[in-house]
């Protein structure tokens, strides 16, 4: 099987979608294939209190749905970019537009996208793969940091918001009702 393009040189997302699985993870970003280590067990575990947390909440209120770690949303087309956050949130309201297909990555990005920062993330691809959902429409994108206990919220358009050990984050505009108690997460 072709892994890339032979006319641009560049990998597309239906070809990402059918990469053997295996040892690595990827993400396409502009048509480059990005290979990432797995995640180790302080990243699997925060990113899955955050999803255990989230998931019955939105599905309580009818809010929409969320997607674990490793679903990838198609940001963009020609170059492809499909990126996959730790957990993620779309709104009832923007699913109900939709007309979802059973395979393939989700077409755009999540309403929220949570990333939990791996020892292997330089801030550099941190500040990019942000960059990328908010300019691709992510209303929000919180960046949790295991080693300091720290969050970051960023919103378009905004001044990122700081949030220090033991605080309680809110997204009140997108999930009302709900908050993640930084303690419990980075316990």
């Amino acid at each position: 099987m072709t892994l890339m393009s032979s006319q641009s040189g560049l990998m597309t997302a239906d070809e990402l979608l059918h990469l053997p699985r295996g040892t690595w993870r990827y993400e396409l970003v502009n048509g480059a294939l990005r290979r990432m280590t797995p995640a180790g067990h302080v990243h699997g575990r925060v990113a899955a209190r955050v999803a255990a947390r989230l998931g019955p909440f939105v599905e309580e209120h009818g809010f929409g749905e969320v997607y674990a770690a490793e679903t990838g949303f198609l940001l963009r087309r020609s170059p492809d970019t499909v990126r996959a956050p730790d957990a993620a949130f779309v709104s009832a309201d923007r699913l109900a537009s939709m007309v979802l297909q059973p395979e393939g990555y989700f077409p755009g990005p999540p309403d929220f996208a949570v990333e939990v920062l791996s020892p292997s993330d330089t801030s550099r691809d941190v500040e990019a793969k942000v960059a990328d959902w908010l300019e691709c429409g992510c209303r929000a994108v919180l960046v949790l940091n295991p080693p300091t206990g720290t969050a970051l919220l960023h919103r378009p358009g905004q001044t990122c918001e700081e949030f220090a050990p033991g605080s309680v984050v809110t997204v009140s505009d997108l999930l009302p009702g709900w908050s993640l108690d930084l303690a419990a997460i980075f316990r």
